[in-house]
């Protein structure tokens, strides 16, 4: 396959995730310009606005490891992904199959292809796992259109080679931080409610953590670094947003992670720009 230039018609993200700040794009992108230096998020997820905004260097890390090997392989060799990931059939028996297989057990290429296939075909772009870290979202395939063109995955292959990818937790990435840089932070939600979904693995993102983003927050902001949060309308947003610039978006949520089951909500954007 010959690698094809960047087409801005696919610089989208080829994942589906809970959480995912799409509907944001054209409010988080005006917070951008090119006089950053480097674009930071460190809670990366489906990196939909770092595809969005294409900087021209980046520092990308999640504490998922099987999300960042996907973005290392794409990176890599992104026409083997796309070889294995045209192999696997979209059945539900077939997605439960697939699911079963130890990541570790198959090379990079598989496991990317893997865990893209189990993305687009699961509840809701869900990525939870059990207290053994075993991904466990059931099959809700035949409710997902198809896979996204090649030609988005290329895209991304050659957007990706401009980051650096850490599989780490927020601290180790904020530590990493300096001035000129640009750092969106989006945490998962720690929120009492029930239709908030905030559970994606076997860890759990606390108030404790809350408080650690506020503290990395005041010291950007005394260093001159510029940041932008995105956080659900909340009490944990009331603590982060105070003393700093904020706005409220419009969100449409899904309510227990249903599709069809969507309510809507306020997100706040809190920033020093």
């Amino acid at each position: 396959m010959e690698t094809k230039q960047k087409t801005t018609n696919f610089s989208q993200s080829f994942l589906r995730w809970a959480g995912s700040k799409r509907q944001l794009i054209p409010v988080l992108s005006r917070y951008w310009n090119d006089s950053f230096e480097r674009y930071v998020e460190p809670f990366v997820g489906s990196a939909c606005l770092f595809f969005s905004l294409s900087p021209k260097k980046a520092l990308l890390s999640d504490i998922n490891l099987e999300l960042i090997t996907t973005y290392k392989e794409i990176t890599r060799d992104v026409e083997a992904v796309l070889k294995n990931l045209k192999q696997l059939k979209k059945t539900e028996k077939d997605y439960y199959r697939i699911r079963s297989i130890k990541p570790e057990t198959r090379n990079p290429s598989e496991r990317a292809a893997r865990f893209i296939y189990l993305n687009r075909y699961c509840f809701n772009g869900l990525y939870r796992t059990n207290s053994k870290g075993e991904f466990n979202v059931p099959y809700c395939g035949d409710s997902r259109g198809a896979m996204p063109p090649d030609e988005m995955f290329i895209n991304a292959s050659i957007l990706l080679k401009r980051a650096q990818l850490y599989t780490n937790g927020y601290e180790e990435t904020l530590k990493k931080v300096k001035l000129g840089d640009f750092v969106y932070m989006d945490p998962p939600y720690s929120v009492s409610s029930k239709r908030i979904f905030n559970k994606y693995d076997k860890s759990i993102f606390d108030k404790s953590d809350i408080i650690q983003i506020r503290k990395w927050m005041e010291r950007f902001d005394k260093k001159g670094i510029k940041f932008v949060v995105s956080y659900a309308e909340s009490e944990e947003a009331d603590l982060l947003k105070k003393g700093f610039k904020c706005q409220t978006a419009n969100v449409r949520r899904s309510i227990a992670g249903f599709i069809n089951k969507r309510e809507p909500a306020k997100e706040v954007i809190i920033s020093n720009l």
